[in-house]
């Protein structure tokens, strides 16, 4: 049985794709890119490990249309996540988006790991290569215009749906003392939410004294 090691999953999102989708982002990055919207994902320790089965139940609870993979790096999960695709798929008819740091020529030429022709094979739209920050345009799905947007079946090519340039859209969901961004976050973003959130933890402090709030922001993407 596969375990797969997740960071985190979003359920019900419209900002990750086209219709309602379910997001899973595992931990663990081979790179590190500068300016990475979720340094705290590359890391490879471990997060939270979870079977396939049990993972494919939760991503089914509302009436998503599609999932999202991204991370941390994908590829070096492949065989779990193929394996979660597959599992969704016998239950739901679902679309499946990746992003992922590695090219697709090398992730076919010299695959990083098992499992990576089998997630290929999966996927509907790949988004591949390293995000550079210096060509980020604020626009579409992919983070930076290096990037590259595979549609490896026709699943998605006729959707309507500009994966290049299309206004980027981000949700901001508030937990239990953190803030998660899910999306591809336009430039200069995530420094002014941390500046809102950083001055509304100190407003909270000085308004009750002797508690010491925590509080903790992670950039989903």
């Amino acid at each position: 049985m596969h375990i797969l090691n997740v960071a985190a999953t979003c359920v019900g999102t419209r900002s990750l794709g086209p219709g309602l989708r379910a997001v899973v982002w595992v931990q663990g990055c081979p790179f590190s890119c500068r300016e990475c919207v979720a340094p705290e994902w590359i890391p490879d320790r471990p997060a939270r490990q979870v079977d396939v089965p049990t993972l494919a139940g939760e991503l089914l609870t509302q009436d998503v249309a599609g999932l999202t993979f991204s991370g941390g790096e994908p590829m070096v999960q492949a065989a779990g996540l193929a394996a979660l695709a597959r599992t969704v798929r016998a239950e739901r008819d679902v679309s499946l988006i990746c992003f992922t740091g590695y090219t697709l020529p090398r992730l076919r030429s010299r695959p990083p790991g098992p499992g990576v022709a089998d997630l290929l094979a999966e996927v509907d739209v790949l988004i591949d290569g390293r995000y550079v920050a210096a060509r980020d345009n604020g626009r579409g799905l992919r983070g930076s215009t290096n990037q590259v947007v595979h549609h490896l079946t026709d699943r998605l090519a006729g959707s309507g749906y500009d994966f290049e340039n299309r206004t980027r859209s981000v949700e901001i969901r508030l937990g239990d003392g953190d803030m998660a961004l899910v999306g591809v976050p336009p430039p200069g973003l995530l420094a002014t939410l941390d500046r809102v959130f950083d001055a509304a933890v100190t407003a909270l402090a000085t308004q009750e004294p002797g508690n010491s709030p925590t509080a903790a922001r992670s950039a989903e993407h």
